[in-house]
């Protein structure tokens, strides 16, 4: 089961602030939700990573972060434009994986430790795949 930190995925930034979440989601969209969970759950590995290799922890950082961010935009989408936005959300949830790879190959981290990532990319692959082949 995947960890949450304390935040919905269906929180405005706004409402963090204040303390309130939106009754209606901000975007009722699993590809998305999964996207932050996967930063949520990625956020630890990162801080340890950033310590011990910061080239391949940015690497990571950047990746995750564009998936979400190409799925926000593809969203908006619509035709081929919407089609190619998740491909490359699908490229960068391949790199992500790739990432956490590199991680446990050379011995940064225990194979324990990437388990809720790993899922969570492979969710995050299969629906940007499917997404972006409609």
């Amino acid at each position: 089961m995947i960890a949450r930190v304390g935040i919905p995925a269906r929180v405005t930034v706004l409402s963090l602030f204040v303390g309130a979440t939106r009754k209606e989601p901000t975007m009722a969209f699993d590809a998305y939700d999964r996207s932050l969970d996967l930063l949520r759950t990625l956020a630890a590995l990162l801080k340890k990573l950033t310590r011990i290799d910061p080239d391949l922890a940015k690497q990571m950082r950047r990746a995750a972060q564009s998936i979400t961010q190409n799925i926000t935009e593809a969203n908006q989408r619509t035709g081929k434009d919407r089609q190619h936005l998740f491909r490359v959300a699908l490229g960068s949830a391949a790199e992500v994986g790739g990432c956490l790879e590199i991680a446990l190959a050379l011995e940064y981290v225990e194979a324990s430790e990437l388990a809720d990532a790993l899922a969570l990319v492979d969710r995050v692959r299969a629906m940007t795949y499917r997404l972006s082949s409609k």
